[in-house]
């Protein structure tokens, strides 16, 4: 009996622990994701109400290079992951961030500054709700990974061929799908980075915790920063 009480506390503070440690890791996902968005709001603001600025980078050319800095960083981000050390994970992941506003600076031409703030407010409040279901929900929504990846993968086509058709049409459909498709991997990805935690929590790696955490923050940061986008586009109030 002393036996079987021994194992069941030892069982319970173990259990204790990865609880903790799972907070620490989902405190440090969304302080690392705050950092960024900080960031990219705050070069955006910048660059967005610079006007000389704003006609050298959206001109001719550069303005392509501008539109897909963002996306080419991401999968260079995912090529070279395993290869750098947690804290030039979070430096990559910042000067990211940074870029990304330079990216959308074009909304503080186009959109009233109180539309911005509004659509901004409606976002965080949706994110926070799909992300709390998705990490409290002990429904397994792994499945959906497939599904919404697909639809990611046809959104980025549809996105590119419209930069060049420039059709409101299919501009409203992209962003009616994009708000569906970025909210169910909100709730997906935070189940998903919380089970992965889960399964290394034994492991013990600090390294492989502070790059998962960064990693974590990214792809979060992704779908908040693609909806707030998208509902901008269907809601935002234009100058």
């Amino acid at each position: 009996m002393a036996e079987f009480d021994t194992i069941r506390t030892a069982t319970g503070t173990r259990a204790a622990a990865i609880d903790e440690g799972l907070r620490t890791h989902m405190n440090k996902v969304y302080g690392t994701m705050s950092v960024g968005m900080l960031l990219t709001f705050l070069t955006a603001w910048a660059v967005g109400n610079n006007a000389a600025m704003m006609n050298t980078l959206f001109t001719g050319f550069t303005r392509y290079i501008v539109m897909f800095a963002p996306l080419l960083m991401v999968f260079a981000f995912g090529a070279v992951i395993n290869k750098l050390s947690a804290a030039a994970a979070q430096l990559f992941f910042y000067v990211f961030a940074a870029v990304m506003g330079v990216s959308i600076s074009y909304i503080f031409v186009v959109y009233t500054s109180m539309s911005i703030a509004q659509v901004f407010l409606i976002t965080s409040i949706a994110f926070a709700g799909l992300s709390l279901w998705g990490y409290t929900t002990k429904k397994d929504i792994s499945g959906w990974g497939s599904f919404l990846i697909m639809g990611l993968i046809g959104l980025i086509v549809a996105s590119i061929v419209n930069i060049f058709l420039g059709s409101p049409a299919i501009m409203f459909a992209i962003s009616i799908l994009g708000v569906l498709i970025f909210a169910g991997l909100t709730a997906y990805d935070t189940q998903d980075i919380k089970n992965e935690y889960l399964a290394h929590a034994h492991q013990a790696d600090s390294e492989w915790l502070g790059k998962s955490a960064i990693m974590g923050a990214l792809r979060l940061y992704l779908d908040f920063i693609n909806m707030f986008m998208m509902l901008l586009h269907l809601f935002g109030n234009r100058e």
